[in-house]
Formats: C-alpha cells, structure tokens, sequence
C-alpha cells in the first residue's frame, strides 16, 4: 500500500517552486494499546467529564476551555475565539535561509517526516535543491501554516530524501544553566581520563538501529500472547545486587584492570633486583 502524505503544498525556494508531500517518518502505531475495561462485565469503559466541585456530568455542549487565574478562578476561552486565532494556510513551505547543518542545536528538533515530490514533474526541483543543499553542507530553514499552527521547519537532505523536521521554538528548549550551574567543575587525573579513553575505544562501533529493541513492548507483546494462549505469565528475574565502588575501582573494573596484577609486576620487579646467589 502506497504511502499518503498527511499534508501537500508547494516548496518555495527564492522563485523555484516545487509541489511536495510530508509523509510520516516516525510512528507509534506498531505499539500494543490498550483500552480501559469493566473488571466485572469486560465492556470498555467510556471517559466522562464531571464538575470538580459537584461531581455531576458535564454535557459535551457545555464544556469550554478555561485558564486559571492566581485567585483560582477561570475566565473561558470560547472555540470560535481560538478558531480566529488560527492562522490560514496558504499550503506554502517558504524557504527564509540556509544554515550550516552543523550548527544547529538538535535540542530543537522536534517529529520529522519524509518531504517528497507529490508528482513526476517535481522531482527534478526537489532532487536539484537537495543537491545543491548537500554540496554546500547546508539545510534550509523554512516556514508553513502546518496541523493549524505557525510552524518552522528544517529541511534538509539524508542519504537520497530529503527530511523536514519540526523545530521547537526558543521558549520551549529550557536553558541547560538552569540544571548544570551547581556543578562545579570537576577535575581528574590522567589515569582516569586513560582507562575511560580505553573504555570508550573498546566500545567504539557504528549505529545500527536495527540492533536495539524496545524491550519493554517486546516482554509486554509477550505478555499478551501468554494470556491469549493460556500459558503461565513470563516471570521477570530479578538483578543482582550491584557492589557500591569508587569511581576509580569502577574504571578499572571497566577496563579489566586491577591493582593486584600491577602489585604481582612490582613484586616480580623487586625479586629480580635481588642479588643473586653464587
């Protein structure tokens, strides 16, 4: 089954244009869900919205957006007040600048999707911008009214694609000084920084994501199967209990590296430096 893209539009590139397609990159829908269910009759169980303070049902029609105040109040926000707020498309990607990719804090990346000629007459445009963008180790920042809102996109190319992230806006990435200013800084000896450099190159390798399971929806996969075919639950083992080390003891743990061997060399050293006997 072909792929739909869940928005259409132009990219404008200065006067080039070109028709293209967000297509969804990343999805949970593979994941098992679950629905919430009477214990007792096994029929769904349907939210409902109730008064905080008098606990009776809510109608749909009578429920409205509030914002609460210091004093605890509310004022409410109507929803044709919101819907003139929302700002209108134009189905237009407009492409403001191109940055370096390598300057950009990932800290603002938000979904991505796969941005792709809708028809056979835009794949050259595409294919040339993502050329150009990959000889110039660029990526352009552009912006659309996308799902309603104002949204700034990174577009940049990936192997063959070319890739549109979503990128959060300024106030929505915390400052990294609000969590690290208490720490101060901290130095270490030069044998410590050799076995965690050893540590690190004895660990090197490329990223296959392949390789990596989401091990909590696989035992709970699992689990499910275990309930539909009657068999006993998958039992979880327990972890051993770790041993509380020094920072330096951990290291060369790490490493396989232990005092005792460098103590046995010492020893050795010193029996050899003995006289001996004629």
């Amino acid at each position: 089954m072909a792929a739909r893209a869940i928005w259409k539009g132009h990219l404008k590139v200065a006067d080039l244009t070109c028709a293209v397609g967000l297509y969804t990159a990343v999805s949970s829908s593979d994941r098992i869900s679950f629905n919430i269910v009477n214990r007792k009759t096994g029929h769904r169980v349907e939210r409902q919205f109730v008064d905080s303070e008098t606990g009776k049902p809510v109608e749909r029609e009578d429920q409205v957006k509030g914002y609460r105040l210091d004093s605890g109040d509310y004022i409410t926000i109507e929803g044709d007040e919101l819907a003139g707020l929302a700002p209108e498309s134009d189905k237009l990607l407009n492409v403001q600048s191109f940055v370096p990719f390598d300057g950009i804090n990932k800290l603002y990346f938000d979904k991505s999707y796969h941005l792709a000629p809708v028809s056979d007459d835009d794949e050259d445009a595409l294919a040339l911008i993502a050329r150009a963008m990959r000889d110039q180790k660029v990526a352009a920042i552009g912006e659309a009214v996308l799902f309603r809102k104002n949204r700034t996109v990174l577009i940049r190319p990936q192997d063959d694609h070319v890739i549109a992230t979503m990128l959060n806006y300024d106030y929505e990435v915390r400052n990294a000084e609000t969590v690290f200013k208490d720490i101060p800084e901290i130095k270490f000896d030069k044998e410590m920084l050799e076995l965690a450099g050893h540590i690190i190159g004895t660990k090197k390798g490329a990223f296959n994501p392949q390789e990596y399971e989401d091990r909590y929806e696989v035992a709970l996969s699992e689990l499910v199967k275990a309930k539909i075919e009657g068999r006993p639950l998958p039992q979880k083992q327990p972890k051993p209990e770790g041993k509380v080390i020094n920072l330096m003891e951990a290291l060369r743990q790490s490493a396989k590296v232990s005092a005792k061997p460098a103590a046995g060399k010492a020893r050795k050293n010193a029996a050899s430096d003995q006289p001996k006997a004629s």
